[in-house]
């Protein structure tokens, strides 16, 4: 098993979190995939900014906020 640093991106209404994970690969037909850590720290992010908790989501990834420019 192999283990290479990754960039997930998770949308929550007008926020994004930019959060770094591991994603492991093998020669499983699964791979490449998250390790369950990692996934429920994608979960709590999501579920933070979800909350509009930032402060709390900020502590997994870098916090960015949308702006419509045009529409």
């Amino acid at each position: 098993m192999k283990k290479r640093r990754h960039i997930k991106f998770v949308q929550e209404g007008q926020y994004v979190a930019e959060v770094p994970v591991d994603l492991i690969e093998s020669d499983d037909s699964w791979a490449p995939y998250l390790s369950l850590e990692d996934a429920y720290k994608l979960d709590d992010v999501r579920e933070a900014l979800r909350r509009g908790d930032i402060e709390a989501a900020a502590k997994l990834g870098r916090i960015y906020a949308l702006k419509l420019l045009a529409g």
